[in-house]
């Protein structure tokens, strides 16, 4: 880490870096793309598999520390329906080829990234669809003051 421009102790990776106040760090994100067709052709007037996965998310109880949020779309179509976690100064992830059946896991593994610090959920303690369906880990901003220099 740097302090007044001079190095101080180890340097860390920014990822393992907290950068947010505790109470920001706690509050999660889960985006749910809603037009995901999950590859089949959608009947006028129907709802894609997306919006009803949306629907069946935002119908349950929503875990402590996490907000759901309908998005029309998260580029993620070749894989089936899609969701994204993210956190300020927390790695995001994007997961896909989702269904119904998943509701219950995909709510419990946005618990356990909303009460992480980086956003990282250790591999064993994640849904099995959190371990074996993920599209993309992406790493957090680094500060602002960090990604001028």
């Amino acid at each position: 880490m740097f302090r007044d421009r001079q190095m101080v102790g180890k340097s860390r990776p920014l990822w393992r870096i907290p950068f947010v106040q505790k109470d920001r760090a706690m509050i999660a994100t889960l985006y749910v793309c809603t037009t995901c067709k999950a590859g089949e052709p959608v009947p006028d007037g129907t709802l894609p598999p997306g919006g009803q996965l949306y629907a069946a998310l935002a119908g349950s109880p929503v875990p402590e520390g996490v907000r759901i949020i309908g998005v029309e779309c998260l580029s993620a179509c070749t894989s089936g329906c899609a969701v994204s976690l993210t956190k300020h100064g927390g790695w995001s992830y994007v997961y896909g080829r989702l269904t119904l059946d998943d509701v219950p896991a995909i709510l419990e593994g946005a618990a356990k990234y909303a009460t992480s610090p980086d956003g990282l959920v250790p591999w064993r303690d994640r849904p099995t669809v959190f371990r074996k369906q993920s599209i993309a880990r992406i790493p957090p901003l680094p500060p602002h003051d960090e990604a001028a220099e």
